[in-house]
């Protein structure tokens, strides 16, 4: 596994490593089923968003197909719209096992030709889509690993799992990895959180690791439960929340607040929108400096 210092351009592993709190947020490019004006407006929508982002001490994550759903490219954004005017280490795009082994190694090495620093490379949904290109996310981390060693790998985890498992897959040597994204968590889920926090003091884990959370934007049943499809959903929680006067940055920032009480203080916020992400962005900086 390398560290930091054997790794050309390791701001944005530093920033991990940073005892500083930090709030990143998760973007997703427009749907491939768009028209041509509407994901014209999509990717002028997200290049706004994403440069008023940059200028905070934040991160981007840029998803690959979420949720099952085809994307546009994410790298064709970051090169196209972002360059020159975003520094690389603040922009990390997802990779899924969802696509052509060619593709996938060919993208990693036009990623690292830009200049990207890191990748998130993630299994993706087996049950949509099409099939996986390696049957684990950490063979195609290998692979990349060998051919651009210059980037900076990330896996994934699971605290709604059993922990020492999550754990076990981490400490692997072919896990191939610097750092971790999570499933989305909620301050309801604490317990698991609590434990999968435990298990990585006790394992010693030196990894970084940067928790999902979910801005919930209604307490639309309907959404909820098509939401539960993705990952754990508080569904009643989230319902007498909104039911007591709660707003979603407020709901949102409890959970980063939570979060942070139990050390984990690296966070990435999920379905801040099309529109108005960095607004919505402001918000919730502003409720947790309030607290």
């Amino acid at each position: 596994m390398l560290t930091p210092g054997q790794i050309p351009n390791s701001a944005f592993l530093n920033r991990l490593l940073d005892t500083r709190p930090l709030v990143g947020v998760e973007l997703r490019p427009p749907r491939k089923d768009l028209s041509h004006s509407e994901s014209m407006d999509t990717w002028i929508d997200m290049y706004h968003s994403v440069r008023k982002l940059a200028r905070r001490d934040t991160v981007v994550f840029l998803t690959d197909n979420a949720v099952g759903q085809s994307e546009e490219e994410n790298l064709q954004h970051i090169t196209a719209n972002l360059a020159h005017e975003v520094d690389p280490a603040r922009v990390v795009p997802f990779l899924t096992c969802k696509h052509s082994l060619d593709y996938c190694l060919m993208y990693a090495a036009r990623a690292a030709s830009q200049g990207v620093a890191a990748l998130t490379v993630l299994g993706g949904d087996r049950s949509v889509g099409p099939p996986r290109c390696v049957a684990h996310a950490f063979e195609l981390r290998r692979l990349i690993r060998r051919r651009m060693g210059s980037l900076q790998l990330g896996g994934w985890a699971n605290p709604h799992r059993i922990a020492r498992q999550q754990v076990d897959f981490m400490l692997r040597e072919e896990f191939c990895g610097e750092f971790f994204l999570t499933q989305i968590v909620s301050h309801h889920d604490m317990r698991a959180v609590g434990q999968f926090m435990g298990e990585l003091e006790k394992r010693q884990v030196s990894l970084p690791g940067v928790f999902g959370v979910f801005l919930y934007r209604s307490a639309n049943p309907k959404t909820l439960r098509q939401l539960a499809h993705f990952f754990p959903v508080p569904a009643e929680a989230i319902i007498r929340e909104f039911a007591s006067g709660m707003s979603p940055e407020a709901i949102c920032a409890k959970t980063i607040s939570a979060l942070s009480e139990v050390g984990a203080n690296k966070v990435y916020v999920s379905n801040l929108g099309f529109r108005g992400a960095a607004d919505r962005y402001r918000r919730i900086l502003a409720i947790l400096d309030q607290a």
